[in-house]
């Protein structure tokens, strides 16, 4: 190959490589970035960790409310808050799992935001026994938010068995991978209880595929949390809620990331 050749051929790679990176890694998460309806997250981290410190389940909900109200709308949408974990809530969950009966107020395991377990945890049955659960835990992250009210952000996931941790061997939840699934019916649970006053989304952890949380078990998401403003004192109200706007960048990449997500879940079986 002649040096002139040559030389353009590694010009031409270097400034597709820039080009990439620079779209890839600086463009692109700008153009999806957003938190003007709640910019008091903007520089919270999105993402929960183990015990151990292992980065855990992606936030993706988030609530708007005391926490009075969060309790109330949990209840009016039909999820149970989780027991703490005891001797005998422990011997109960196995119990469930393995006699297929119903504990709609089985323990979650903790996690940690900003170094602190999770202030509630709520669950929703599908199916009989515990091995099957909706489940969020929430922290509030702030006091007083855009909105004036405190803010809770939350991870919501879909137990879908129950199994050995990919990294510490020891029994657990496998959650499904697509947590949007998740988020969005919790959404819809709140908005079915006639709780909500507006819905809109923040960024999150962003666009990700084939991520694990802290027991191992492949994600994936849009990157978006979506937050609901609850009615003071989580009356119940006739009038539909309020969307709030979404940068079209962001509903553009949303509707892409649906698609792909699609095909993850199902070359993973689920």
């Amino acid at each position: 190959m002649k040096r002139s050749v040559r030389r353009t051929v590694i010009l031409t790679a270097a400034v597709s490589a820039l080009l990439y990176g620079a779209i890839a890694y600086i463009i692109l998460p700008a153009a999806w970035t957003h938190h003007e309806h709640q910019p008091g997250l903007a520089n919270k981290p999105m993402v929960t960790r183990t015990k151990q410190g292992i980065p855990g389940d992606a936030l993706n909900v988030g609530l708007v409310g005391d926490r009075t109200d969060v309790i109330r709308a949990m209840h009016e949408a039909g999820w149970y808050p989780a027991d703490p974990i005891t001797m005998k809530s422990s011997i109960e969950i196995v119990g469930s799992v393995l006699l297929d009966r119903p504990y709609k107020d089985a323990p979650v395991s903790p996690l940690y935001y900003d170094g602190r377990v999770e202030d509630l945890a709520f669950e929703k049955p599908d199916g009989r026994s515990a091995d099957r659960r909706h489940h969020v835990r929430f922290w509030q992250v702030l006091n007083r938010g855009q909105e004036g009210r405190p803010v809770w952000l939350g991870s919501v996931t879909f137990d879908r068995g129950v199994g050995i941790s990919h990294y510490t061997g020891q029994v657990t939840h496998h959650i499904s991978p697509d947590i949007d699934k998740e988020r969005d019916g919790l959404i819809d649970d709140l908005k079915a209880a006639h709780v909500v006053e507006a819905i809109y989304q923040v960024t999150g952890i962003g666009p990700t595929l084939l991520a694990r949380n802290g027991e191992g078990d492949r994600y994936w998401t849009d990157g978006e949390i979506w937050i609901a403003r609850l009615t003071p004192g989580a009356k119940k109200t006739d009038v539909a809620p309020q969307v709030l706007d979404t940068p079209q960048a962001v509903q553009w990449k949303d509707a892409v990331m649906q698609q792909i997500g699609g095909a993850v879940s199902s070359a993973l079986g689920n």
